[in-house]
């Protein structure tokens, strides 16, 4: 590794596990959100540079350790078992910058050798859902188990779908409305879902909305 200083400097960097994303910011006010996946086929570890073709099945890798290496880069530990990809605070940003140019010829390269990494997507994901104070009345129930639509990847897809099956209802789970908790943990937007989850709508006010 190069001993030249870090042309660009992280501010701050936060590991999402749940969602298997690195998000880290930048002193230039530039953020990134960097899958785990992403990081792992895109290691610049010797011995993944050396294969010849895409790395496959890492849709589900998640990074359990960041390991700072000196002042100028994070070693990521990957849970599998891939542990000597060294990232620099420039390699980050660079991975940051061409994220969507990188991913499209990621994607390419599967095609070409056959390989689906959407594969496991249709398998069936049932999740309880828990709703608090006056989404119980409303919606006549304090919790149901559903099977989640293989468009609902995320919270925030999550939300959409809540109001698409509930039109009439919908103005309830509006933004801004409601918090969601993911088995008792505050979510983002980009949170994760994933079968057996326990997801809790809490409003963030005593008083229901009303539809416009």
């Amino acid at each position: 590794m190069s001993n030249q200083p870090p042309k660009r400097v992280p501010s701050e960097i936060n590991l999402h596990s749940k969602s298997r994303l690195l998000i880290i910011e930048y002193a230039d006010g530039k953020r990134f959100e960097l899958p785990c996946e992403y990081l792992r086929v895109f290691s610049r570890a010797m011995e993944v540079r050396a294969m010849e073709g895409p790395i496959t099945g890492k849709e589900g890798v998640n990074v359990t350790e960041i390991q700072a290496q000196g002042r100028y880069a994070i070693r990521l530990i990957f849970d599998d078992g891939h542990d000597t990809g060294i990232y620099s605070w420039d390699t980050l940003y660079d991975l940051g910058e061409n994220k969507e140019k990188n991913w499209q010829t990621y994607l390419k390269q599967l095609e070409e050798i056959g390989y689906d990494r959407n594969a496991d997507t249709a398998k069936p994901r049932k999740v309880k859902l828990l709703y608090f104070t006056y989404l119980v009345k409303k919606l006549h129930r304090k919790s149901e188990e559903v099977d989640l639509a293989e468009s609902v990847k995320d919270v925030a897809s999550l939300l959409e779908w809540v109001r698409r099956r509930n039109r009439d209802k919908a103005h309830l789970f509006k933004e801004g409305s409601v918090q969601v908790t993911i088995n008792k943990q505050f979510s983002e937007p980009f949170t994760l879902l994933e079968d057996g989850d326990e997801i809790a709508f809490i409003p963030t006010s005593p008083i229901a909305p009303v539809a416009d």
